[in-house]
C-alpha cells in the first residue's frame, strides 16, 4: 500500500472548555454523501476526556465543515467506570438506523494505574447520545481482568462482531507501570450483551511490544484487513500495524506492507497511531494521531496504491 500524507486536520485551539488539548482515536462515520463526522475525544484544563465530533467534507477530509461545540457524550456519574474520561472509539448504524456508538471509560485505581473497560451508547441523531446502562458491556472477568476496551464493531450477517484489546498484566517500562494486552473477537447477537472473554485474535510475539491500540476492520472482495497500533517497549511510543484474514478470525500479520511510518519532522514525527480507514468520496482515507497520543491533533492520509 501507499499512502499520501495530508498533515493535520483538527487540533484543538483552546477555545472550547471540553477541549483545550489534544483530538485523540479519530473514529468516522459516514453522515451523508457529502459528510464525514469523526468523533473523536478532547481533554479539559484537568485533562479529563470526552467525546465530541468534527464534521469533514467526504471528498476532501482535510476539510473541516464544522466542529461540535459542546461534548455529545460525557463523563459517567462518581464512582463509575467512566468517571474519569471517556474515548470513543467505533461508530456505526444499527439495521433499525440508531447509531451505536462504543467507548472506553477510564477508572483510576488505588493499586494500579487505572482500568479500562468498555461501554455503549446510542443516538438517534449522531449529536446527543445516552448510555445504554450505567456499567460497562464489556466488564471485567477473570481472564480479562485489567482491560477490556478498544472495541471496533460491525454488523455482520444478522450478528455483531467485535475486535478489541484485552489483558490482566502490568510491566515496568523506565521506572512507569505500563499496561499489557493483545487483540481479541467476540460475537453479540444485539450489539449489547458480550461474551465474558474473546480468543486472541493477534497474539503479542516481539519481544519488543508490549500491547495494541484500537482496532479497525475493513472488508472487501479480497478479504478482511485489520489496521491496529503496535506499542513498543524500545521507543514508548506507537507504530501502525496491518493484517490480513479470510474470515476476520484468524488473521496474518504483515505490518510491512501498511506503508505508512513517522515523518522525518513534525506532528507525526515521533508516533503513529489509532488508524481508521474509511472509503468515501471515491477515495480510501486513513485518519490517525501522530505524536503523544493524539497531543498535536489528528491527520488524515490519502490512499494512492
Amino acid at each position: 500500500m501507499r499512502w499520501r500524507k495530508l498533515g493535520v486536520v483538527y487540533q484543538p485551539d483552546g477555545s472550547l472548555w471540553w477541549a483545550r488539548s489534544h483530538a485523540m482515536v479519530p473514529t468516522p462515520l459516514m453522515i451523508s454523501d457529502y459528510i464525514l463526522r469523526i468523533y473523536v475525544t478532547c481533554q479539559d484544563e484537568h485533562g479529563i476526556g470526552r467525546v465530541g465530533f468534527v464534521d469533514v467534507s467526504a471528498h476532501d477530509p482535510a476539510r473541516i465543515v464544522n466542529i461540535a461545540a459542546e461534548p455529545v457524550l460525557d463523563v459517567g456519574r462518581a464512582g463509575a467506570f467512566d468517571d474519569n474520561g471517556v474515548m470513543a472509539t467505533s461508530a456505526l448504524r444499527s439495521p433499525d438506523g440508531r447509531i451505536f456508538l462504543y467507548y472506553v471509560g477510564f477508572e483510576l485505581s488505588a493499586h494500579i494505574r487505572y482500568r479500562l473497560l468498555s461501554g455503549l451508547a446510542v443516538s438517534e441523531d449522531g449529536l446527543k447520545f445516552a448510555r445504554v446502562k450505567q456499567t460497562p458491556i464489556l466488564e471485567r472477568s477473570p481472564e480479562e481482568l485489567y482491560f477490556r476496551g478498544g472495541p471496533h464493531v460491525q454488523y455482520d450477517r444478522g450478528r455483531y462482531r467485535m475486535w478489541y484489546v484485552a489483558g490482566s498484566d502490568w510491566i515496568a517500562l523506565n521506572g512507569k507501570q505500563m499496561p499489557v494486552y493483545d487483540l481479541r473477537h467476540i460475537e453479540s447477537p444485539d450489539g449489547i450483551h458480550w461474551p465474558e472473554h474473546g480468543p486472541v485474535a493477534v497474539p503479542i510475539t516481539a519481544e519488543d511490544e508490549h500491547g495494541f491500540g484500537r482496532p479497525w476492520v475493513t472488508r472487501d472482495a479480497r478479504g478482511w484487513h485489520l489496521y491496529y497500533s503496535v506499542r513498543r517497549r524500545s521507543l514508548g511510543a506507537y507504530r501502525m500495524g496491518y493484517a490480513v484474514s479470510a474470515d476476520g478470525v484468524a488473521w496474518r500479520r504483515r505490518d510491512a506492507d501498511l506503508g505508512i511510518e513517522v515523518s522525518a519532522q513534525g506532528w507525526d514525527s515521533q508516533s503513529v497511531c489509532y488508524a481508521a480507514v474509511i472509503y468515501s468520496g471515491g477515495r480510501t482515507w486513513l485518519f490517525y494521531n501522530g505524536n503523544n497520543f493524539g497531543e498535536t491533533g489528528f491527520g488524515v492520509a490519502v490512499r494512492e496504491g
